[in-house]
């Protein structure tokens, strides 16, 4: 996941070490010329280096110190502290005061400004001057009109006039491309600030903050939010730039046609209460839209983390229903904001014609000896060209303003929410015990019921303990307690030392084996291995390819467990019920005074007690601890064959295949493709018609002495040119409207497409990919779909079609120009071809290296508790910057090269505006001042369900059959399984055994289709299940998986997504799984909303509810993956003899992990290395003294308690 090594800084910073190739990559910026710097030819480096091999990240430029994220982060947190600091004394001066006001947050604008102010008032200084210069071309353009019209003094004068213009449009590009760099990495930086900010908040949060705002809502802060607040930053300086350009063109304008331009301005005052009115829209549908992204990413995070549930029960269909309708949402507003912008479109073409049209026209009411020359036509024209952008872009940043109003009170309220209170537990505590409760009571919030109750327990140092209980008693709580998980409502809470912390949902973070192990603590060889060894990993370690470099993950203990054949070892063991301590002792203790340990032991049987007592004397604590933990996390994905490794974003190469054009084009409708070509068309040649007209009609206006009718002839002129005006803005309206119809229609496909290959890839994808790179391709690369991408289209049609009118229309004009356009033509291309190569692949790295930030963040939010117990906060602070900062790497290189392409594809522009300037000079009096100002004018804005479909009632008989079966998990690693042959008889339960890594889960998949064959066949009731639909196959069997796995929702749509049972149903198994009494106090019952990834709920609860979906939808075939390992044994004995009864004409193939739940079975399957080694009876089997009886022997059971 990190290039390149990290040190710590004389100032504690975490940084690069520049080492090997990458101290040739130090930024050339500084060291650069004046003249460098001012046209990024230091950058050209990296250009030809991308035109002769696709660039790869070691490739780029490193970021210059003070614009990485290693900087910028502590000085903005810093900021923010201050902030948070001063708002609290304005609350305290106000409550002095007994001032009753609201009460204020924290203001996030002020903390960004104060960070940020220098380096934003230099991007504005650089705009002034940019603006400044962009109105200076117009006046040079007058005198050189001018200078035609008069026919006099030819020489140095125009020559004067045109070298002029291309020095003050050459330094414009320079000072514009400027502006435009700093403006973007200041966004950029802003942007890092907030995450950064936002990363650190979210390892601070309370469980009731957490609650609160789901993983998918902060995933959606961190990019859709900050992402907003870059946009608006990129576009700041037109709020005040906008209305500056505006007053002085009217300024300008006044002076060409006098009074009468205060018709155009009194246009432009009617315009304004229409935008408010479409900004206030605009914010409504924000709202809606950020509403809808939040439930899109939620659950679209919580599909990805439970694809495996998804897939053995066939749900795909039902949650693929829920995305649908929340996108269904999402473009329902996506098509309300088309229809705005389509007005918005109109808007920037119809005010500029109408303003011109009312100054027109009121100019020549004023007067009836006012007439229209070159000189006022083609000034004036400019100027409102120049006016067409600030009147397009202010409604546009007013909108943009009201959209990060909302984002910025979604990142204030999220980083003002509640935190965790340090002071919650003493952990600086001295005494002579290493964990103490006096009278103490927690709550999951500050107002909340009591879940723990008077906690008084004291833990000597080094004492090994054990928490038990019932399903919901509090064990885990407790545990959350030590930790500072939860809100203490009374009493004092005592903690002494560091904490490890072992979390009951195994966490493992996307980084190699060894990193998971070490957890950011420093190797000790000697150390580590025993640890291995004690963990009981060294087998399989090596059966990973590349061992614990494999990509993925004396003391005070503390165990909360189910398994009671521990609590011998114990020196403490801590009895809860219903959130209270009720009993408290060594075992003996309680074994002879009390009855509740007597009653939890009563679930085992006495063979079992028996074994228990009898491996009390022949293993240490050490080995318990290994127990436990082969116990808590035997997971699938240790088994052979499974040695995946995470893939890195596969970074395209070349130039975008004419495939994925063509794709999008499909997508968005042929019809609209070819009615939008036209309508541009048309909208440009009307442009060109209107600018010709107004040509003709200057030139006319010199001899209107000779016109009788002069007043009748100009109104037809003034007629003809609003006729014009209206047929752009009808071309314009029908564009924006054809466009958003097709980008709809394109994004509703495109999504629809992704969605379903996402839910159709086989589950090795996700195993192998990191979420945040697959929600990456449905949040960021789908709004540039929804938003971005036929706006590019839109932008490179109309600049191709400007660019051809504007060639055409000049050298009309002046002939001669086709001599110096071709050399110009030749250079643009050629310039094109070394950029295009070089952008391409930054652009491709830019996106590839967002994925990484998504990943870290949401892999943190899942293991927060852990990184909060270890005391590693700071750690993955600075693992946060570190993929913000390659993120940023990539966008400063883009920023570069893109000014790079932009000086010299605008000098090129200058050259045109120069040669069509000199050539108008050349020209003399052979040449219309009229065609003088047109030409310079022109130059200045220049498959699921298969055939074969089983019978209704298969499998009617539970025969399952593996004929010479083979299965590997990737074509290039080695068979899983091997020649498995073997046939169960109907209605028969067999145990599946075998040490980690033997194949038993993997032999589950294999039923489900889950692993795809590599040889052989499973045949189910006479029919191969290779020549059947996934659906069907997965519809006909049944899994309690070891994982519960929950999706937020109701309890009826976790029980019953499909819909296809009564409440009565429900309510039956829920009694079976012994939850009815649970539920029923439930204040909505089956309505019940389950949170995000069922934490609202105890994991044994969460796995009874697993049940409770088996028993409705009972088949013939019955898989059990230890489904019961997270209950009590007295839970589990009701369940196993739940099981028993309601599945006794089923077929149950039990994967065992704890041998004694399949001691009853009919016959046990022994795996080993992904063979069978034995098959039969249990009896039979001891008896052989293989591999089983081997098992059984370190297990503690005995041949005589087998047969008992």
């Amino acid at each position: 996941m990190f290039s390149g090594p990290r040190r710590w800084g004389a100032r504690g910073d975490y940084e690069r070490v520049p080492e090997g190739p990458e101290a040739q990559k130090c930024n050339p910026e500084k060291s650069a010329s004046f003249f460098s710097r001012m046209t990024y030819s230091w950058f050209s480096r990296i250009i030809l280096l991308g035109y002769k091999k696709p660039l790869e990240r070691e490739d780029l430029f490193e970021l210059n110190e003070s614009d990485s994220s290693y900087i910028v982060c502590p000085i903005f947190e810093k900021q923010w502290r201050k902030e948070v600091l001063r708002n609290q004394e304005r609350q305290e001066i106000k409550a002095s005061f007994h001032k009753e006001a609201r009460a204020r947050k924290p203001s996030l604008l002020y903390a960004l400004w104060n960070t940020f102010k220098f380096v934003l008032i230099q991007v504005a200084l650089f705009k002034v001057f940019a603006d400044i210069l962009s109105f200076t071309s117009p006046l040079i353009m007058k005198q050189m009109i001018i200078f035609c019209e008069h026919r006099q003094d030819f020489g140095w004068r125009g020559y004067g006039y045109a070298l002029a213009l291309f020095v003050v449009v050459f330094l414009q590009t320079l000072i514009l491309q400027q502006y435009q760099r700093f403006n973007m990495l200041t966004s950029a930086k802003i942007k890092t600030a907030v995450i950064g900010l936002i990363y650190k908040k979210a390892l601070l949060l309370s469980n009731v903050s957490r609650k609160r705002f789901s993983t998918g809502e902060v995933i959606n802060l961190m990019s859709a939010d900050a992402q907003q607040l870059m946009d608006l930053t990129a576009n700041l300086n037109l709020l005040w730039s906008a209305p500056l350009q505006i007053l002085m063109a009217v300024s300008l304008l006044w002076q060409e046609l006098g009074p009468a331009v205060l018709a155009g301005t009194a246009v432009l005052v009617l315009v304004i209460p229409i935008n408010a009115l479409v900004a206030t829209r605009v914010k409504k549908l924000k709202k809606s839209q950020t509403k809808n992204k939040d439930k899109q990413i939620k659950l679209l995070n919580e599909i990805l983390h439970g694809i495996k549930i998804l897939k053995l029960y066939a749900w795909e269909p039902s949650y693929k229903k829920k995305i649908v309708e929340i996108r269904e949402q999402e473009l329902e507003v996506q098509k309300s904001a088309g229809y705005l912008a389509v007005f918005s479109m109109l808007t920037l073409t119809c005010i500029p014609f109408l303003v011109s049209l009312a100054t027109f026209g009121i100019y020549f009411l004023l007067d009836e000896g006012n007439f229209l020359t070159a000189t006022k036509v083609f000034t004036s024209m400019s100027l409102f060209n120049i006016l067409k952008l600030p009147l397009f872009d202010l409604p546009m940043v007013i909108s943009a303003v009201v959209q990060t109003r909302i984002s910025l009170g979604r990142l204030e309220d999220f980083l003002n929410t509640e935190e965790l209170l340090p002071q919650n537990i003493e952990t600086n505590y001295i005494g002579d015990h290493a964990i103490g409760f006096t009278n103490a009571s927690f709550s999951w919030d500050k107002t909340g019921i009591p879940v723990l109750k008077n906690l008084n327990i004291k833990i000597p140092e080094g004492a090994l303990v054990a928490v038990i209980g019932q399903v919901g008693s509090g064990k885990s709580s407790v545990l959350s307690a030590m930790l500072g998980e939860m809100e203490k409502l009374t009493g004092v809470v005592q903690r002494k030392g560091s904490v490890a912390y072992v979390a009951q949902q195994a966490w493992i973070q996307n980084c190699i084996l060894q990193e998971n192990i070490l957890f950011g603590s420093t190797m000790q060889k000697q150390f580590y291995e025993q640890v291995l060894e004690a963990c009981a990993l060294l087998p399989d370690l090596e059966q990973l390819p590349n061992g614990d470099q494999t990509e993925i993950g004396e003391r005070t203990r503390v165990l909360v467990t189910h398994n009671l054949t521990l609590l011998p070892q114990m020196d403490l063991i801590v009895v809860m019920e219903s959130g209270r301590v009720a009993q408290m002792g060594t075992y003996q203790e309680l074994l002879s005074k009390t009855r509740n340990l007597t009653h939890l032991l009563q679930a085992f049987s006495e063979q079992e007690k028996a074994h228990a007592l009898k491996r009390v004397s022949v293993i240490n604590s050490r080995t318990i601890l290994k127990d436990q933990i082969l116990e808590q996390n035997d997971r699938p994905s240790l088994d052979q064959g499974k040695q995946f490794s995470m893939k890195k974003e596969k970074i395209p190469i070349g130039g975008v295949k004419f495939s994925t054009i063509l794709k999008y084009l499909q997508a968005f409708g042929w019809l609209w493709v070819w009615l939008s070509v036209a309508s541009y068309v048309g909208q440009n040649l009307v442009g060109i018609g209107q600018n010709l007209w107004l040509s003709a009609w200057a030139k006319e206006a010199k001899h209107m002495n000779e016109f009788t009718e002069w007043k009748q002839i100009r109104s037809n002129k003034l007629n003809i040119y609003g006729l014009l005006g209206l047929m752009q803005g009808f071309f314009v309206c029908s564009g924006a409207y054809i466009l958003t119809r097709g980008s709809l229609a394109a994004s509703r496909t495109l999504y629809a497409q992704l969605l379903d290959n996402v839910l159709h890839l086989p589950l090795q994808f996700f195993e192998t990919s990191p979420i945040g790179q697959i929600i990456n391709r449905f949040t960021k690369d789908m709004f540039i779909i929804d938003m971005r991408f036929h706006y590019y289209l839109r932008t490179w049609v109309n600049c191709t079609l400007d660019v051809i009118g504007t060639v055409l229309v000049i050298v009309g004009a002046l002939p001669l120009f086709i001599l110096g356009v071709i050399p110009l033509v030749f250079l643009y291309f050629t310039i094109q071809r070394y950029y295009v190569a070089s952008s391409r692949q930054i652009r491709r790295l830019a996106g590839a290296s967002r994925s990484p930030i998504i990943s870290h963040f949401s892999e943190t939010l899942s293991g927060v508790s852990t990184i909060r117990a270890f005391g590693h906060e700071q750690r993955f602070i600075q693992q946060n910057k570190e993929v913000v900062n390659e993120n940023l790497v990539c966008f400063y290189n883009n920023v570069i090269s893109n000014r790079w392409l932009s000086v010299r594809l605008e000098f090129l522009g200058n050259l045109m505006v120069f040669f069509a300037a000199l050539l108008a000079v050349l020209a003399g009096s052979s040449i219309d001042s009229a065609i003088v100002g047109l030409s310079i004018s022109y130059a200045l804005n220049a498959p699921w369900i298969m055939s074969k479909r089983p019978p209704a009632q298969w499998p009617n008989k539970g025969i399952v059959e593996f004929i010479n079966y083979q299965a590997r998990y990737r074509d290039d690693l080695g068979l899983a399984l091997q020649d498995i042959t073997f046939q169960t008889h109907g209605e028969e339960k067999i145990g599946i055994v075998g040490r980690t890594g033997a194949g038993k889960s993997t032999l589950s998949n294999c039923l489900f289709r889950i692993v795809e064959r590599s040889g052989g066949k499973i045949i189910i009731d006479g029919i191969d299940i290779s020549t059947i639909g996934l659906h069907d196959l997965r519809g006909k069997l049944n899994i309690i998986p070891q994982d519960p796995v929950l999706f937020s929702g109701t309890l009826q749509m976790n029980l019953d997504p499909l819909d296809k049972y009564s409440d009565c149903q429900l309510w039956e198994v829920l009694e079976l799984c012994h939850l009815k009494e649970f539920v029923q106090s439930l204040p909505k019952k089956l309505l019940h909303e389950i949170s995000e990834g069922g934490e609202n709920l105890s994991v044994g609860q969460r796995q009874l509810v697993c049940l409770a979906r088996a028993l409705l939808r009972k088949t013939k075939i019955l898989i059990l993956d230890e489904a019961t390992a997270s209950i009590d044994f007295e839970t589990d004995n009701l369940v196993q003899t739940t099981v028993r009864k309601e599945f006794s004409d089923c077929t149950i193939l039990t994967i065992a992990h704890r041998l004694h739940s399949i001691i009853d079975s009919d016959r046990v399957l022994v795996l080993d290395s992904g063979r069978i080694t034995e098959f039969g009876t249990p009896q039979n089997l001891i008896c052989k003294k293989g591999l089983f009886f081997e098992m059984l022997t370190e297990a503690g059971i005995t041949q005589d308690s087998v047969t008992k």
